[in-house]
């Protein structure tokens, strides 16, 4: 029987606990990647809250990814030692610390490319970039690194057949899209060998056409078999509101308890988890590994130590999305 408070060993990394603080946006930092005091001082409150991992936040592994602002980039050697510091931070809590890696859009020449639009050579490019992306990430100290395969980012927009027509050998089929995760799994195996390397993928992405539960079983075991070291679900149209816990909670927890079935990597199950009983009810009941969490550590960095010294069985997070509208993503209910 699993505990929520156990420690875990997974491939190159120890965790002193199952959660996990999922990827959540913080936007806080320059246009090139910088960071600086207001980012340390979240993550430092949230390994002090005592989670037994963090992801980082959505962290580009180009430099001209326009998506969006505020971006984290490990796109640049110069970037290691504020990076570094970051992790430092994290490890002082005893915390493991993984950098997700992710690409909001391909540019060239400052332009947005579609995914169906790209060359092989485009294609090849963002492979490396990734790669050479989590190579800094070693060098920055991070136990781990994530790629980021949902929400409908870029790698999430490739694997799926309702956006990638190609024809080429990225496209086509199952294996055609999944090959530029598996390319990249590949190459950061080779380039980092001391990271442990997860993903994070839709196990629907809820759209006609798009990505669905079978296709994303299917792309996981490729993974698996091309030796990813763990596996988060997730999905489009994550942050559901009104979460009440106990009753809805836990809502990506059936696909991902039929995935711990079928592969032999742990699986992370995120979805609006709020109450300590039926996390470690469904960690019982299913082989899922590890749980992890956004919106409640946004309102309650501590909610973990909450949890294991039993002043609280419920997160005080009322799923209202509001956090999603503040800068940094900060909840109303703290200000």
């Amino acid at each position: 029987m699993k505990n929520l408070f156990e420690a875990v060993e997974l491939h190159n990394m120890h965790v002193k606990n199952r959660l996990i603080r999922s990827a959540t946006w913080e936007g806080l930092a320059d246009d090139d990647g910088s960071i600086g005091d207001d980012t340390y001082k979240i993550y430092r409150e949230l390994a002090r809250g005592g989670v037994g991992a963090i992801v980082t936040g959505f962290t580009s592994v180009a430099a001209n990814d326009y998506y969006f602002g505020g971006m984290m980039r490990l796109c640049d050697d110069e970037l290691i030692p504020q990076y570094r510091r970051l992790v430092e931070i994290i490890h002082a809590e005893d915390c493991a610390a993984i950098s997700q890696l992710a690409l909001g859009a391909f540019y060239r020449d400052g332009v947005e490319v579609g995914e169906n639009d790209m060359t092989a050579r485009d294609v090849r490019t963002v492979i490396k970039m990734f790669v050479d992306a989590a190579r800094r990430a070693e060098a920055c100290g991070f136990d781990g690194v994530q790629i980021h395969a949902a929400h409908f980012f870029f790698l999430s927009r490739f694997i799926s057949p309702r956006v990638n027509q190609r024809t080429d050998e990225f496209g086509g089929s199952t294996e055609g899209r999944a090959k530029i995760l598996l390319d990249i799994l590949r190459g950061i195996k080779s380039a980092a060998p001391r990271l442990h390397v997860t993903i994070k993928i839709n196990c629907n992405d809820f759209t006609s056409g798009g990505l669905d539960e079978s296709e994303s079983l299917a792309i996981c075991k490729l993974l698996v078999d091309a030796g990813i070291d763990s596996i988060e679900v997730s999905g489009n149209g994550t942050s559901i509101r009104g979460i009440r816990a106990g009753v809805d909670e836990g809502y990506f927890a059936g696909f991902a308890a039929h995935l711990a079935e079928e592969v032999a990597v742990p699986v992370i199950c995120v979805g609006g988890w709020r109450s300590r009983s039926l996390m470690e009810k469904i960690l019982s009941a299913t082989k899922i590994a590890l749980l992890s969490l956004s919106r409640p550590l946004i309102r309650e960095p501590d909610l973990p130590k909450k949890f294991f010294d039993g002043s609280s069985d419920v997160s005080k997070c009322v799923s209202c999305n509001a956090c999603y509208s503040t800068p940094a993503h900060r909840c109303i209910f703290n200000n």
